[in-house]
């Protein structure tokens, strides 16, 4: 490409960066301090908004680094605004989730030498430890035991041995996107494809809310897979496994993608049934039963158990009455369907070395993701960042589309999980059908749609 055309995508980009930064700006100052969420209905669907616009911004940018790749002078502008992007949420009140006061909590509760899977947060033993601060933001404090595997503990544990505030929770959830951030750069790099790539991740405004706003662990198990994406390019595939352990540990969705990093050999197996238990070993004193903490009761609580709760089986609801064996069929084919799936992913050759390996990784990491959430439908926005990782890693326009539609979940106008959660669903099943179609899922390597550039001379 010439100079001067790499010049105007490269003005492109800074003035779609300004406009991200200026929208995130915009959405701080539509908070009212002392609210839980923005503040006002009104004020509410005027931030959805914003996300909206940011929303669509981020699409335009992802779109100029696609057709026009870059050098370093691109990766520098990306980085650059990544940055400024996250500047303000991090140093401004979380507001839009009360999740990080538990992340302080069950740190403190382990500082104090105490099991964080043994009590409530409201049980009179743990009187000692309350404070104004973070316990009276905690939720489901009253009935919920914690419900964040055993990495996660351990994390919160170093985290509360650093700070017990909400600011230390947000900079740890944003020096892991520095991980991930890296790592990819490293990987793009060795595939010899741009760099500057790593903005359908860096430049997404639901991973800015979600981690510099409000310091979600999600964002640990993000920057442990990619990670575990360059460990595997590298062949090391015990220090891959410990990393993916890692991750489902912090939060169990990324279980759904461990197929994807198996290369047939025994060692990677093998560290996974090693360190998932030992993961566990500190936090045993309870039992097994116990260990799990909320898990069980999380499956009723969100609709799961009953159907309500998800998309397809709440769409059908519109048409027949909710019925238990309705319920129990569709869970019991979509677990066939999605075993079928991740054995035929963990069975299929790869894809040699250099970009080809990069992409259908990435590709295989995300289709397993998305089937598995498509079953599920999380009505949490904060679950789906990961998918910018992907989008990253392969050339699915899905990827892309789940990393920042979800941005519409911060608003639930109509109070049920069909009409309005159809505003992601929809459209990524309709990108669904062009992707398959250039074979991302194949055993073979993944022809690409649009050239992959390789990394250009420094500009």
């Amino acid at each position: 490409m010439s100079r001067a055309r790499q010049g105007r995508a490269d003005a492109g980009l800074v003035l779609l960066g300004g406009v991200l930064v200026a929208l995130t700006g915009l959405g701080l100052l539509l908070h009212r301090p002392g609210a839980d969420s923005v503040g006002s209905v009104a004020q509410v669907n005027v931030f959805v908004a914003v996300l909206a616009g940011a929303g669509l911004a981020f699409l335009a940018a992802a779109a100029l680094v696609l057709r026009h790749g870059g050098g370093r002078r691109t990766l520098a502008i990306v980085l650059g605004f990544a940055v400024l992007m996250r500047v303000g949420p991090l140093l401004a009140p979380p507001f839009l989730s009360s999740d990080l006061y538990r992340y302080v909590w069950d740190g403190r509760v382990q500082r104090a030498g105490i099991n964080p899977y043994r009590f409530i947060p409201a049980d009179p033993a743990l009187r000692p430890l309350r404070d104004r601060l973070i316990y009276p933001r905690i939720n489901r404090r009253d009935y919920a035991p914690t419900i964040y595997p055993p990495a996660a503990q351990l994390l919160f544990r170093l985290l509360a041995s650093v700070s017990q505030t909400a600011f230390a929770v947000k900079l740890g959830a944003v020096l892991f996107e520095v991980l991930a951030i890296g790592c990819a750069i490293s990987v793009l790099r060795r595939a010899g494809i741009p760099a500057a790539r790593v903005a359908l991740y860096a430049w997404n405004p639901l991973a800015v809310w979600c981690f510099a706003g409000n310091g979600h662990v999600d964002a640990a198990a993000i920057g442990l897979i990619g990670l575990a994406v360059l460990l595997r390019l590298r062949g090391r595939d015990g220090w891959c496994a410990l990393a993916l352990c890692a991750a489902v540990l912090v939060k169990f969705l990324p279980a759904a993608i461990v197929p994807a990093f198996w290369r047939g050999r025994w060692r990677f197996p093998a560290v996974l049934a090693v360190s998932l238990p030992l993961f566990y070993l500190p936090f045993l004193g309870v039992g097994w039963r116990h260990v799990l903490g909320f898990l069980g009761a999380y499956g009723g609580e969100e609709g799961i158990a009953d159907g309500h709760g998800v998309w397809l089986l709440a769409g059908l609801s519109h048409l027949v009455p909710p019925d238990t064996a309705i319920v129990h069929g569709y869970l019991l084919l979509a677990g066939v369907c999605l075993g079928a799936l991740a054995v035929s992913v963990g069975l299929a050759r790869g894809a040699g070395d250099g970009a080809d390996a990069v992409m259908t990784l990435g590709a295989r990491c995300g289709f397993l993701a998305a089937a598995s959430f498509l079953v599920l439908s999380p009505h949490y926005p904060w679950y789906f960042p990961w998918f910018g990782l992907f989008a990253v890693f392969s050339t699915a326009r899905t990827m892309l589309w789940l990393s920042v539609a979800p941005l519409a979940l911060y608003l639930d106008p109509f109070g049920e999980f069909f009409v309005w959660p159809s505003l992601v669903w929809v459209p990524a099943l309709l990108l669904l059908p062009g992707d398959l179609r250039y074979g991302r899922l194949s055993a073979g390597p993944v022809p690409v749609p649009f050239p992959l550039r390789r990394e250009q001379a420094p500009t």
